[in-house]
């Protein structure tokens, strides 16, 4: 992206305090044109950078590469990579720029830069009907602050039934889900997951983080979104699927199945996961002529209610035939 590249041009200047375009060209992995290109687009944008001709020439920023402009503070550079770092886990094109950013970083902020790209992730999709929240949550930047110094935090949280309590937690990272924010931290009782929202105080200590050293926030969300998925599944449904039935099953209830091997009559064992006896029961009764329930009783139940239903209404009655 063009943007990251003119950015990191801009940190290299910070860093070495001239370049020239074959320099440039290598750090950025492109051609000797489209450097010189990019240069000449920070002078048009108005970047107070000249060119110095000779052997001995370059590119540099006017007050030897100390202008307000090539200088980011800590902050910047860490807000910088605050956002870049969000896309990054799904973007390979992103994370290829971020290191090319952090090696042009002034070394004192580097550790915060990339401290600051692994700390959070953004995960689009809302749970359920989750609503916009018009403002960030209260806490937002002293807890990023604390995830990216890598203290230790007291917290005041407010939990789902309402009950108030305080605790010293590990920030591990952040994640923004839909409109929701939520704190992955180190516990005494293991890792636990926070929502911003309910969070009531935090005050920073200066006491370091225990970071795991397997821990890998992207994949530390997976799992706490496939937990938070089983948690909100309120039954299984075991049955046995006909071969030539599995794909309409697959399609009736999408990736809430589990799927085994083929007995010896050829039937294949199936699980369904599903929130509610009757929701899961009308999505399965088209399905009866390749689908044999075993349990739970009560999903049993509700089929053989909705056939009873069925067979009442559009049972045939004398007199149709001759109306139709």
């Amino acid at each position: 992206m063009k943007s990251d590249r003119l950015v990191a041009i801009l940190l290299m200047l910070q860093r070495r305090g001239q370049v020239t375009a074959a320099e440039v060209a290598a750090e950025l992995e492109v051609s000797e044109r489209t450097a010189r290109r990019d240069l000449d687009a920070l002078g048009i944008a108005g970047i107070p950078i000249y060119s110095v001709r000779g052997r001995t020439g370059g590119w540099r920023l006017l007050g030897g590469g100390r202008t307000d402009l090539s200088g980011l503070t800590a902050g910047e550079a860490r807000a910088l990579f605050l956002v870049a770092g969000s896309a990054a886990a799904e973007t390979p094109e992103v994370q290829h720029a971020l290191r090319k950013l952090v090696r042009a970083l002034p070394e004192t902020f580097r550790e915060q830069a990339e401290a600051a790209a692994a700390s959070q992730i953004v995960d689009p999709n809302p749970w359920g009907r989750d609503g916009a929240q018009a403002l960030p949550p209260r806490f937002l930047e002293v807890v990023q602050d604390a995830v990216i110094r890598g203290v230790q935090v007291r917290l005041g949280y407010v939990d789902r039934a309402g009950s108030a309590s305080e605790r010293v937690v590990h920030p591990l990272g952040l994640v923004s889900k839909g409109s929701r924010w939520y704190l992955v931290a180190g516990t005494d009782h293991g890792q636990r997951t926070f929502r911003l929202d309910r969070v009531s105080a935090v005050q920073l200590s200066d006491d370091p983080v225990h970071r795991p050293d397997t821990f890998d926030l992207a994949e530390q969300w997976r799992a706490i979104r496939e937990e938070a998925g089983r948690r909100g599944t309120l039954i299984d449904v075991h049955a046995r699927c006909a071969p030539d039935g599995l794909s309409y099953l697959r399609t009736a209830v999408g990736d809430n199945l589990e799927i085994g091997a083929a007995a010896s009559d050829g039937r294949i064992p199936v699980v369904i996961h599903a929130p509610s006896a009757y929701g899961i029961a009308g999505h399965l009764a088209g399905l009866v002529e390749w689908l044999d329930i075993e349990r739970p009783q009560s999903v049993r139940d509700h089929l053989a209610e909705i056939g009873r239903a069925l067979t009442s209404r559009y049972r045939a009655r004398p007199g149709w035939a001759a109306r139709s």
